[in-house]
C-alpha cells in the first residue's frame, strides 16, 4: 500500500456532447442497432461527467455536435495531443471518416498553428490507439490503427512508440484494454487477455507494478478510464479496481456512463487529453 499522497495536475481536455448519438450501425462487437438509446439520459450522463472534471479543477473544451456523426461523442478518437502537436485521425470505417475533419478545424479555430497539424497518411483513432505515458507512447493494432501509424506518430511526436497487439475484438481499441493512471511515472493498469502473448511479454517488461484487471472489470469497460495523476474516473461498474487504485494512493470516481456503452465506448473515449508544450 503506498503512503505518499499523490497529487493530481491540472487537465485540458476536449469533450463533444451526445446531441445526436444513436446507435444506427455495428462497427464494433458492443453497437447493437436493436438496442435503442435514450438520448436525454445519455447527454445527463455526459454532463455529469464534463461537471466531475470541471469540479476536479480540469478545463473542458467543447466540440460542436454534428448531426451526422452519431459518434462525434467519442471523442478521443479525433486526435491525438502531445506537447502541443497535433496527429490527426485517420478513421478505419467510413461512418466515421468525417470526424476527423471535424477536428482539425476546431484546433485551427482554437489558435493551433498548421505546422503543429499533422494530416495523417495511415488509419489511426486518436486516443483510441495512442496512450500516452512519461517515457513512451503506446499504440495498439490489430483491429483498427495499421501498424505504419506508429511509425507516423514517433516521428511526428519525436517520442519512442511502442507497438501492442489486440487479439480480442471486445478490446478493439488500446483504451478499452489498458489505462495510463500516472504519467509522470509510468503507471497503467490493464487486462492481460487482450493482447497477444508477445504483447503481454512487453507490457510486464515495461510495466512490471502495473495494476492487472481482471476479465469481469475489463467486460465493465472498467480501463476505459481517465485519471489526472490521483483521481481516477471510470465506470461504476468496475468494482473490483477500486480498492486496488485506492492501495496505491488512487481516488477511484465511479462513473455512469450506461447509455455511451451502447456505443462501446465509456470515460476515456468521451475525453481527448489536449496536452501542452513542455
Amino acid at each position: 500500500m503506498r503512503t505518499t499522497p499523490r497529487s493530481p495536475s491540472p487537465r485540458r481536455y476536449l469533450m463533444c456532447p451526445p446531441a445526436h448519438f444513436t446507435v444506427t450501425y455495428s462497427i464494433n462487437p458492443w453497437m447493437d442497432p436493436t438496442k435503442p438509446v435514450d438520448p436525454p439520459l445519455a447527454l445527463a450522463q455526459w454532463e455529469d461527467l464534463r461537471d466531475r472534471y470541471r469540479a476536479l479543477g480540469h478545463t473542458v473544451e467543447v466540440l460542436e455536435p454534428d448531426p451526422a456523426l452519431p459518434d462525434m461523442v467519442f471523442a478521443a478518437n479525433g486526435a491525438t495531443v502531445v506537447g502541443g502537436r497535433v496527429l490527426g485521425a485517420r478513421f478505419a470505417y467510413p461512418e466515421r471518416a468525417a470526424e476527423a475533419d471535424a477536428h482539425l478545424d476546431w484546433f485551427r479555430r482554437n489558435g493551433w498553428a498548421e505546422e503543429d497539424l499533422r494530416i495523417p497518411q495511415h488509419v489511426n483513432e486518436g486516443e483510441g490507439d495512442f496512450a500516452v505515458t512519461a517515457s513512451w507512447i503506446l499504440a495498439g493494432r490489430g483491429f483498427r490503427a495499421s501498424p505504419l501509424s506508429h511509425g507516423e506518430a514517433q516521428e511526428f511526436f519525436g517520442r519512442p512508440v511502442i507497438g501492442l497487439d489486440l487479439v480480442d475484438p471486445c478490446y478493439y481499441h488500446l483504451d478499452t484494454a489498458l489505462c495510463v493512471l500516472d504519467d509522470a511515472g509510468d503507471e497503467i493498469m490493464y487486462y492481460p487477455a487482450a493482447f497477444s502473448p508477445g504483447s503481454r511479454a512487453v507490457l510486464a517488461r515495461l510495466f512490471p507494478d502495473a495494476l492487472i484487471a481482471t476479465e469481469e472489470d475489463a467486460a465493465a469497460f472498467g480501463l476505459n478510464a481517465v485519471s489526472d495523476g490521483r483521481n481516477v474516473l471510470l465506470p461504476q461498474a468496475a468494482v473490483g479496481l477500486f480498492e486496488p487504485l485506492r492501495d496505491r494512493g488512487f481516488e477511484p470516481v465511479g462513473m455512469d456512463l450506461s447509455e455511451l456503452l451502447k456505443g462501446g465506448g465509456s470515460v476515456k473515449c468521451c475525453t481527448q487529453e489536449l496536452r501542452p508544450r513542455p
